[in-house]
């Protein structure tokens, strides 16, 4: 047996109460009904603990994945610098100006590449790890 309860609600949740009921195709009671018994059930905060312990994890791991795209992206850059540094020769004065503007040009074509690449989807650190899933005969070195 049933017992009747008259509720005023105010206008909004009685907006949201009826979109979600229609949503989900459910009376608008039964959706009270379930609220009402998982907001007064005695495991309420057990469930609602597990919940965002498993939010946290998932975030965690997110952040993990962040941070290492962030340490590849950071070493790549470091070893390019320091490639490049011990391994280009400076220019002497009269091709100073010559070299800037390759340089310009250079360097568009490489903010032009950059964008195609990103709008693409595909990154580095994808390829990087693809390339290595190819190799099947490849093993972890250390870099000394």
């Amino acid at each position: 047996m049933r017992t009747k309860h008259t509720f005023r609600l105010p206008p909004d949740l009685a907006v949201r109460l009826a979109d979600y009921a229609h949503r989900k195709r459910v009376p608008q009671a039964l959706v009270v009904e379930t609220a009402l018994a998982s907001l007064l059930s005695p495991d309420g905060a057990d469930r609602l603990e597990a919940a965002l312990a498993r939010r946290l994890d998932r975030m965690t791991r997110q952040i993990e994945r962040l941070e290492r795209h962030v340490t590849i992206s950071n070493e790549a850059v470091a070893l390019f610098v320091r490639f490049w540094l011990t391994s280009t020769p400076p220019l002497p004065d009269t091709a100073q100006a010559a070299a800037q503007t390759k340089g310009r040009e250079r360097y568009d074509g490489f903010v032009e590449a950059l964008g195609r690449r990103l709008a693409r989807g595909r990154t580095l650190a994808d390829e990087v790890v693809g390339d290595i899933a190819a190799e099947p005969d490849s093993a972890p070195t250390t870099d000394a």
